[in-house]
C-alpha cells in the first residue's frame, strides 16, 4: 500500500472542497443570507415587530444560512490536517515500523521510528525523484530504503559501502578500502525468535564515518558462515562481487551503497541481493518514537532513544 499515494488523493480531494467552498460555495452562502436576513427585517418592520424581541430568532436564522453542509464542513475542515501531515512525511520525517529481526540490537521488532527525508536530498513525494541535494550517506549510516527487487517494500539496513568502495567480510571481520573495522567484544545477545531462542555475540564496531569515527553494536552468530552463497541473487553488478565460504568482497558501483544488517548472520542484504541506487534512498533513521511491549512492561529502555 503506497500511503504517501493515498496521503496525496485524500489531501487533493479536501483541498478541491476546501478551494471551492472559499471561492464560490461560501459567498454564495453569504448572500442568499443576506437576502434571507433583509426578507426577514421587512416583514418585521411591516408587523411592528420589537427587533428586539425577535434578536434570538434573527441571529439563529443568520447561523443556519451561513453554516455550510456537512459534507463541506467535515471535508474542508480535514485538508489543513491532511496537507500538514503529507508535507510533513514527504521532507521532514517519516514513521516507520521495524518489521524483523535484521537490525538486533540496535533496532526490534516492533520499534516505531522517525526517518530523516531531507538527509540525503529533498524529493519529490510520490515519485521521489530528488530535486535538490543535501548530503551524502556516510559509513555506519542507518538508512530506510526501497527494496532493489521489489521497490513497492522499504527495507532498513546499515550502509557498510559507499560509491567506489571496497568492501570485504571475511571470517567475520569487515574491512573497507583495505582497512578493518576495528570490533570489540561486548557480552552476549538474546532474543526469541517465535518459538525458538537465539543467542549471539555482541560486539561493537566503528566505523569512519566521513572522518569521524562511529561506533555501533552488531550481533555475529559463531557457528553461522559469514555468508551462504546458496542464497546469492542474481543483481545488476553482480559480477563485482566475489564469493567463497569465508565470506565475499564486493566493489560497489558509483551512485550505489552496500548494506547490511546489525544482525549479521539473520540479515537479507547487499551481501544477497546487491547494491541499493541512491534513488532508492527514503531517508536516515534518527529516534525510536514508540514501541508498545517497552511501554506495557514499564522498561522504557527504547522509547525515545537515538539511532545510532
Amino acid at each position: 500500500m503506497n500511503f504517501a499515494l493515498i496521503l496525496f488523493v485524500l489531501s487533493v480531494l479536501t483541498g478541491i472542497a476546501w478551494v471551492l467552498d472559499k471561492i464560490a460555495l461560501a459567498p454564495r452562502r453569504a448572500a442568499a443570507a443576506r437576502a434571507a436576513l433583509s426578507t426577514f427585517d421587512e416583514r418585521i418592520r411591516r408587523e411592528g415587530g420589537d427587533r428586539g424581541s425577535v434578536a434570538g430568532e434573527r441571529a439563529a436564522l443568520a447561523e443556519k444560512l451561513n453554516t455550510p453542509p456537512a459534507w463541506i464542513e467535515y471535508t474542508a475542515s480535514f485538508f489543513p490536517v491532511l496537507i500538514a501531515v503529507f508535507l510533513l512525511r514527504s521532507f521532514v520525517a517519516e514513521p516507520f515500523k521495524i518489521p524483523s529481526s535484521s537490525m538486533r540490537p540496535t533496532l526490534e521488532v516492533g520499534d516505531f521510528i522517525l526517518v530523516n527525508k531531507f538527509a540525503y536530498g529533498i524529493r519529490l513525494p510520490i515519485i521521489e525523484q530528488k530535486i535538490i541535494a543535501t548530503g551524502e550517506p556516510q559509513h555506519g549510516d542507518v538508512v530506510v530504503f526501497r527494496y532493489p527487487l521489489d521497490p513497492s517494500v522499504d527495507y532498513i539496513k546499515r550502509v557498510v559501502g559507499l560509491p567506489g568502495d571496497t568492501v570485504e567480510y571475511r571470517d567475520k571481520k569487515l574491512t573497507v578500502n583495505g582497512k578493518p573495522l576495528p570490533q570489540a567484544a561486548d557480552g552476549t545477545y538474546s532474543w526469541l525468535e517465535g518459538l525458538r531462542f537465539e543467542e549471539t555475540r555482541k560486539v561493537v564496531e566503528t566505523a569512519d564515518a566521513g572522518g569521524e569515527p562511529r561506533s555501533y553494536t552488531i550481533a555475529q552468530s559463531p557457528q553461522a558462515p559469514p555468508v551462504q552463497p546458496s542464497n546469492v541473487r542474481a543483481f545488476p553488478d553482480r559480477g563485482n562481487c566475489e564469493y567463497n565460504e569465508r565470506g565475499f568482497t564486493c566493489r560497489v558501483p558509483a551512485g550505489e551503497y552496500f548494506m547490511m544488517g546489525d544482525n549479521r548472520d539473520f540479515s537479507d542484504d547487499s551481501r544477497y541481493w546487491g547494491f541499493v541506487p541512491d534513488a532508492n534512498l527514503r531517508g536516515r533513521a534518527f529516534f525510536i518514537w514508540f514501541n508498545w511491549d517497552d511501554i506495557v512492561s514499564g522498561a522504557f529502555k527504547r522509547v525515545g532513544r537515538a539511532v545510532h
